[in-house]
């Protein structure tokens, strides 16, 4: 895991999540292993571990590279534009109940 942050850091806002699970899979009836929160407007997505690998195709999407953990006790952050995971040290972290 990296300390130097992407090259899209500056590009984060204060989001707030969009829910306590994935979006598409709430509305859909799927299922998720884990999730991730764009840090860019704050959907809440599955990781591409899960089935329908909506927080991937939300990037796909908007464009939206960045994403953090929304699990409980990880803090890492993910860009897709750069693939680098990195921390950043004093964001908010965010998890999911």
């Amino acid at each position: 895991m990296s300390n130097k942050p992407c090259s899209h850091l500056d590009d984060a806002q204060d989001v707030k999540p969009s829910g306590d699970g994935c979006v598409e899979c709430l509305e859909n009836g799927g299922r998720w292993v884990h999730l991730r929160l764009c840090e860019m407007c704050g959907h809440v997505g599955c990781c591409d571990s899960s089935p329908a690998k909506h927080a991937t195709a939300h990037f796909h999407e908007t464009g939206h590279p960045l994403v953090q953990s929304y699990e409980p006790g990880e803090d890492w952050w993910w860009c897709y534009s750069d693939d680098l995971v990195f921390t950043v040290p004093g964001a908010p972290t965010y998890s999911h109940p």
